[in-house]
């Protein structure tokens, strides 16, 4: 269990910061997420649109929405949909407070960068009437409820909802107690709380119990943990003592992923769903 306790340290270290250049994006706004990755993804900066372009797709993302983009740590998903999808009403979201002062400090552009907690969005939100919120990879550190809660309280009246999260397999229930504390650990150390997790079924009731209808919740486990797991043990890593730490979190991460997919207990998913 040494390999859980390194990604624990690291995890609360440097808690959601990543080095993206080591991934393979020297871009200076970076792509941070897992990625979406098929037969013909070539880098990881594609990999990144490929899962932010599912999501946006999902809930038919278009040139009038006023958007809430949470999570956008170092900037490259509010270009991205300024610049791809035309959208001129951009707010954005991120915990790390040094990526919204280098976004406001560098960025020319009218986005308003916030640094909160997706949890405080009422307290720290003058804007409640987006049109669409989005949370590309990062939704599945926060509880369910109190995540959801947050977003209906910005959204307009007939406001979309994309984002990633984690479910149980029906299995989990037939895991004895011990099995289920071990795996608790496991999910603990990449700083998400096993009791907060349920079963699609579960998810979805959670959201209608939140105030959210038509929602669709869809597996991609293979494409974003098989992926990134995949593409961290073929990729050709630098090594530099400066950046040491920096690597050791991103290989356990990827074995980590490469874990759960393969125990099939935890699915990674693409929720989709509008405020009624």
């Amino acid at each position: 269990m040494k390999w859980i306790q390194a990604i624990q340290q690291q995890f609360s270290q440097h808690k959601y910061a990543i080095n993206a250049k080591i991934l393979g994006d020297d871009a200076p706004y970076a792509w941070t997420n897992l990625g979406y990755w098929t037969a013909t993804t070539q880098s990881y900066p594609q990999a990144c649109r490929q899962l932010a372009d599912r999501l946006a797709h999902a809930v038919v993302l278009n040139s009038n929405d006023q958007l809430l983009d949470l999570g956008c740590g170092r900037g490259a998903s509010v270009l991205h949909w300024q610049n791809n999808y035309k959208i001129e009403n951009i707010s954005a979201v991120d915990l790390q407070p040094q990526c919204i002062v280098d976004l406001e400090k560098n960025l020319n552009s009218n986005i308003q960068f916030h640094c909160a907690s997706f949890l405080n969005l009422k307290n720290r939100l003058t804007k409640t009437d987006f049109d669409v919120v989005l949370c590309i990879d990062a939704a599945y550190h926060s509880p369910l409820s109190a995540f959801l809660d947050s977003i209906h309280f910005v959204l307009n009246s007939k406001g979309r909802l994309g984002f990633h999260y984690l479910t149980w397999s029906d299995q989990w229930q037939n895991l004895s107690r011990l099995e289920q504390k071990k795996y608790a650990y496991l999910l603990k150390a990449a700083n998400v709380q096993a009791q907060q997790l349920f079963t699609s079924a579960q998810t979805a009731d959670i959201l209608k119990t939140c105030g959210f209808g038509q929602i669709e919740i869809q597996d991609i486990s293979e494409q974003v943990l098989h992926g990134f797991a995949q593409y961290a043990a073929q990729r050709k890593w630098q090594y530099s003592a400066a950046y040491a730490i920096d690597l050791l979190k991103i290989r356990m991460t990827a074995k980590l992923c490469e874990k759960l997919f393969k125990d099939g207990l935890v699915h990674y998913v693409q929720i989709t769903a509008q405020k009624i």
